[in-house]
This record gives C-alpha cells, structure tokens and sequence, in this order.
C-alpha cells in the first residue's frame, strides 16, 4: 500500500483528537494513510462510537422477559409481544442536518430509521417523533418548523407508512439547535428477523438501492461538533432522500429475505458503507474485502475516501449465502433496483479498500466499532452553577391568584405553544395509511394501532419534558420515563421497553455531562421500576453553539406497550353528561417548572415538579386495573398546564363541558395549573364512583371527586361560569398556526 502516510494536523481536522492520532498508529503498526484517518474520524465521532457515553449507558437495564435482542446487538430494539409476533422499534435524532437544512435533514432521519427497522426484517407500520424548536415567533424558527414538518410529512407519506403520533415543544434554548427524533415501530415473525452480521468467509457482499454520491460525506463527524455561523458550509454533510427508492428497497428487502439467501444485512446510515462493512465484520469476528470501484456511482471518479464516507441514502448492505446469488439478484431487477456485488467475506478480520488493484485502506474490523477498539472515555462532571439560582426559589414569593384571575390564566394557558393543539403541525402527516390508527377515531394518551389479524393492539408514546430534566436531571428523566409509562397505561396498554434519544450539549462541558451523568442514572432507576428495560437508541452530543449556549438536557423517551384487546382500550373524551369527574393521585402546594411559571410569570428557575416514583407505580397499577373492567369512561394524564387543562382536552374531544371545584387546603393556582406528578382525570358513571373507590384503596391511590362533566356550553369552575369550552378552544386550536403563518 504505496500512500503517504497522513499527518496529526490532518486528524485533528477531520475531528479526531492528538492521543486518537497516536492510538491509530499503535493499532495499524504504522502511520495511518489519509483514507485510513477518514475512515477512523467518521467511525470514533461521537456520533458512532458513544466514546464519551459508552460507560454511563452500559449502566441502563437492557434485560427482560420479552426481550429477543438486547440494546446493541442489532439494528433496532426487539421485543416479544405474543401470538409469534415481534415489534421492532428505535428512535433517532437527525438534529444537525435538520438545523442547516430542515426539509433534507428530516425527510432522510425519516427515511434512516425505517430502514433501521425493515434491514432486521420487520415491516413498518408506524412513524413517530418528537421535536423541539426556539422562539415560535422567531424568523428562523418559522422556517426550520414548515422545513422539518414539510420533510416528515413529505417523505413518511410517500413511503406510506402512518405518522401516528409525537410532541412539539418551543423554548429558547433551541433556537440555534432544533432537535428532530424520528422514531419507527415494525411487526416481524419471531425467529424471522435478520441480524446484521457476515457469516463465514466466502459469502458475497452487495450493496442496493441508490447509486452513491458525494451528499452526506463526513455526516457522522458533522453531527460530533457544536453548531457554529460557519455550520452552513457542513451543508453537503446533509443527505438527499426520495421516499419512492425507499418504498423499492423494502418491498425488495422483504422478498429477498424469503428466498432464504440473506445471511446478514444492515442499512448505510451514518459512516455509509465504512460503517456497515466493518460492523457487520465484527459482529462475527470475520473480515472483508470491499472493491470500491464496483460501487454504482452517481457521480464519476469519486475518491475512495468520498465512496466510504458518503451517507448517500437508500442504500443497503447485504451479505449472502455463497451460491445463492442469483435469487437476490433476479429481486433486485425485478424491483428495477441498482445493485452490485462489491465485496467478499474473509477470514482476516480485516476491512480492506481498494480500487481496483491499489489497497487505499487496510484496518482491523474490530478497532472500528462500540466495544472494540473505539476509544472510551471517563469525563469528568461538576454541579451546574444555575442550580444555585432554582435553589432561590420559593413558592411563597408567588401571590396566589384569585378566581377571576384564574380564568385569564386559564385562557393564556391553553394558548401557550407547548400547551396548544398541534393539529397545524400532524394534519401534514398521514396517520391512517397502510394500517389501522385507532386513536384518529378515539383520542388516547398514547397512539394505538392495531396489529392486524389480532385482538391485540401496541401503544406508542414518545415522552420529554426536558425543562424539569434541565431543573433536575435525575428526576427528572424518571418523570420522562413515568409519563411514557403511565400515557401507555391510560391509554389501556401495559408498557414493555422503551428506547431513547439522548439530546444534550457539548460532553467535554462539565455542567452538561452531569446532566447527561444523572439523567442516565434517574432513566435506569425508572425503568427498572416499571419494568421496561431499554432496547438502545441514540446519542446526540454537540447541540450546543460555540457561544456556549447548549440546549435543555432531553433524553427523548420512545415507548411500546402492549393493549392486549379492543375492550380493554381506554381514551381521552368525557362521554357522558352528568358524569362524575374524578381525580386519582394526590394534589400538591406546587408550581415547579411549570408552564405556568415559565411562560406567564416568565420565572426560568423553579425545582422540578413533585414526584415519588413509588406512587407512580401504584398508581399504574390502578390504571391497569381499569383496563377492560368497563369502570371508567374517559382517562388523562395531568401534564403541562396541569389538571385544568387536562379537563378541558377531554372536555373538547367528548364536546362536552365540565364543573369543578378546587380543595381550599391548596393554592388554587398549584391546583389548577400545577404539574406536579402521579395524576389522572378520569370521568365515570355516578354509580361506579364506589367501585373505582374500592380499586384505588387496595392499591393505596388517594382519590377526590371533583366536579361532574356538563353539557359543551359550560365550564363552571368553584362555582363560576367561565364560559363554553369553544372560548377556550379557539385558542387552543389556532395559536400555533397563527404564529407560524404570520
């Protein structure tokens, strides 16, 4: 291999650090070659080896009783859910692209996660995300919002597959650095799905789907650094998606797998096919050769580095049994696919490169990938200096409001953007093709799609409030966890596993690490509670700009529960008129990070709201209980704006309306607006108010009855007519698409 040798201050440039440099050299015996430097940049980001995050995630429970692969093993999380069925699901994130470029930058972490799925041989059938923008007044947040939306929309329609649900949030602190986490959920046949690995020496190796060209190279080491003015020019690290190849490659995916033939396939995300010809590599302790100049090109005469690097997408990696060529070959055609064979399985334990005769890289498999020789680092963390500032607060410096004022509140609530409908925003997505969506016909917590040929149904939820992480990281990522948890629960499933999406700043920031320290901590005690250990995920470092300014910590919770039939569904709208509404949990003297605090007395330092994960749990045990003993008519979740607009979100889905009344022992404003934890509204029928008594007694759940569903034109509150729900509908249906239109 006749190369020189590449230079210290070319690796820092690509992003690796002086002690990497010299690592590199101990592995290879030698000075590494610049393809070789490239390979290893892109394959030790951040973005690919978790090497300041490895220790801390090793600590998450990854084992249960429904798991089939554990976190890491595969491509996507797979668990169990009977009747010879598996759901396969992972999130991600796609936050850089998405803030230089937001329709590319969504579309294709769209288009990324799928593949995620169906490369393991599981068919999908449901999308979800969640995203965070800054100001929803703001220039730029307009234009990243239609952008990122448009992208999802666009493309997860195309491909036809139901965007089910998600959450939306704005503050501030994402103004310069917007996260996009997509999430995708399949269905496979137990003992059917594929794992990402080579088999013995001698199979083929091909790739398929698109051609590849020069979008996207160096994506992953792009998504490993802050955000900074000089982002704009990372713009060819941004990757082109078209959603129709996307559509080809799973039907194709889908049939090649039946011929038998397939022996390992992973999807080209990040690193393209460096990562996917080395992981598979390792995954088996093999090695392969790998002819770049077979790869089908949509440009002429890319550089080696360029071909190992591009994350040109809808591209396929696929290892097949020897002799067995020609039955994935006459798929490919008959899709009208591209499609080469371009590499052979060894037995050196080495990734070579070449083209044509000339070797351009030469490592071993192992040095590239999580576990193996990827570097792994211990930082080091200290206590955020604005902790100092929430420990000021004191909920007594807080006039508490009267009845008349608690009305204006009532109204600017429900207007707030993370409070408000998102309708604006999912009414771009199509949420019934190619399945069966059944919370578009009965609103839940969670979204319910049905497995086809079943009585059984899954329940997916994405969950964060990253403002009470960034008030206690511990607790809360435990509240983030108990929320997916307990949405699944009121929506009448039982929860099985979560994955996550780690959305935090810059590592090497002390304050930031601890955040990211303590939330995997508080994430482990949580699932471990509620049982649902974690099927992997994403980490996305580096959402911060070089002003220092980094976003909310926001490990993103994506979670599947299982609805075991249709009677035991449970959903959101008050039904009947004259029903008795009633409020399971215990109420609290709190207002901690509530929207209520930050957006309308505009205080940025207050504690995390109250939480005890011991009465969560009871509590969904309660929920479980309700689940198909035809007790209750509607549940919901007390979450942002607290139990008066969980209330009215059920009173506007039933069209019905509601009087309530408040315990004089609490502030009213914490009563109505407060968003302390382990609460649920649900409606019932008088007569079975002494039933539901009976349940929350044995498992120790505090219950008050607190006012009675009305007819739609009124919402009496102490007493007080405050109006018909339409008042305060209006608002609530209309403010996001006012402010994005304007």
């Amino acid at each position: 291999m006749q190369h020189q040798p590449a230079t210290i201050d070319q690796a820092k440039q690509l992003g690796l650090l002086e002690e990497e440099y010299h690592k590199i050299c101990d592995i290879l015996g030698r000075q590494p070659n610049f393809t070789e430097v490239s390979i290893f940049s892109v394959m030790w980001s951040e973005h690919c080896s978790y090497k300041n995050s490895i220790v801390w995630l090793k600590t998450l429970p990854k084992e249960g009783t429904k798991m089939l692969a554990e976190a890491g093993e595969e491509n996507a999380g797979l668990v169990d859910i009977g009747g010879g069925l598996a759901c396969c699901f992972k999130i991600e994130s796609h936050n850089h692209p998405s803030a230089i470029e937001p329709y590319q930058g969504a579309a294709t972490g769209v288009g990324g996660i799928n593949r995620d799925i169906f490369s393991m041989g599981a068919r999908p059938i449901a999308q979800l995300n969640s995203l965070r923008f800054g100001n929803i007044n703001s220039d730029r947040t307009k234009w990243l919002v239609k952008g990122v939306v448009k992208g999802i929309g666009d493309y997860g329609n195309a491909f036809g597959i139901p965007t089910v649900g998600g959450e939306v949030y704005f503050d501030d602190c994402y103004e310069q650095n917007n996260l996009v986490n997509a999430m995708s959920v399949g269905i496979v046949e137990v003992g059917k799905s594929v794992s990402a690995a080579a088999g013995p020496a001698g199979n083929p190796v091909y790739i398929f789907g698109s051609a590849t060209g020069k979008d996207g190279i160096h994506g992953a080491a792009f998504a490993s650094k802050d955000m900074s003015e000089d982002s704009i020019n990372d713009l060819p690290s941004v990757q082109v998606g078209d959603p129709f190849w996307e559509k080809l490659i799973l039907e194709a995916t889908m049939e090649i797998i039946e011929t038998g033939a397939v022996v390992g396939m992973q999807d080209m995300g990040a690193a393209g096919i460096t990562c996917s010809t080395s992981e598979m590599s390792a995954k088996t302790g093999v090695g392969m050769d790998v002819w770049l100049d077979k790869v089908p090109m949509r440009q002429a005469d890319m550089k080696s580095w360029e071909l190992l690097l591009s994350e040109s997408q809808e591209r396929m990696l696929v290892v097949v049994e020897k002799g067995k060529e020609k039955l994935l070959e006459a798929v490919f055609e008959k899709w009208d696919l591209t499609y080469a064979q371009i590499a052979m399985v060894t037995d050196t334990g080495r990734v070579r490169y070449f083209m044509g005769d000339v070797l351009e890289a030469d490592i071993p498999a192992e040095s590239l990938v999580l576990g193996g020789g990827a570097p792994v680092y211990h930082r080091t963390w200290k206590e955020p200096q604005y902790f100092k500032e929430i420990e000021k607060f004191n909920l007594s410096d807080i006039a508490d409001v009267s009845l008349s004022e608690a009305k204006e509140v009532a109204m600017q609530l429900s207007s707030l953007p993370n409070i408000a409908s998102k309708k604006w925003i999912y009414r771009q997505y199509d949420s019934m093709v190619g399945t069966i969506n059944e919370s578009t016909n009965l609103p839940s917590d969670a979204a319910v799609v049905k497995i086809l040929d079943t009585e059984k149904s899954l329940a997916l939820t994405v969950d964060c409030n990253s403002r009470y992480i960034y008030a206690d990281p511990s607790k809360g990522t435990q509240i983030a966890v108990a929320e997916a948890a307990r949405n699944i629960r009121c929506s009448g499933g039982v929860p099985t596993a979560i994955t996550n999406c780690l959305n935090f700043g810059n590592p090497y920031n002390e304050e930031v690490y601890f955040q990211f320290k303590n939330a995997i901590e508080g994430m482990g005690i949580a699932c471990r509670k509620f049982d649902t250990p974690v099927t992997g995920g994403n980490v996305s470092f580096y959402n911060q700009s070089t002003s220092g300014l980094a976003v909310y910590p926001t490990p993103t919770i994506g979670m599947v529960g299982i609805i075991e039939s249709p009677n035991h569904r449970l959903s959101i709208p008050f039904q009947t008129k004259g029903a008795a509404i009633v409020l399971l949990g215990k109420p609290e003297n709190d207002l901690g990070s509530s929207q209520y605090l930050a957006k309308l007395k505009n205080i940025e330092y207050s504690p995390c709201p109250s939480f005890d994960l011991d009465a969560e749990y009871r509590l969904h045990q309660v929920l479980g209980n309700l689940a198909g003993a035809s007790v209750v008519e509607s549940v919901h979740d007390i979450s942002e704006g607290g139990l008066f607009v969980a209330c009215l979100e059920s009173a506007m889905s039933g069209n019905l309306g509601f009087d309530i009344c408040t315990d004089k022992q609490y502030r009213l404003d914490s009563y109505l607006f407060g968003e302390s934890q382990s609460r649920v509204v649900v409606s019932l029928a008088a007569e079975k108010v002494q039933a539901l008594e009976a349940i929350c007694s044995n498992h120790g759940v505090p219950m008050l009855r607190i006012g009675t569903v009305t007819a739609a034109d009124s919402v009496i509150v102490n007493g007080e007519n405050w109006g018909n729900v339409n008042t305060f509908a209006h608002g609530y249906s209309h403010s996001i698409g006012t402010a994005l239109e304007s």
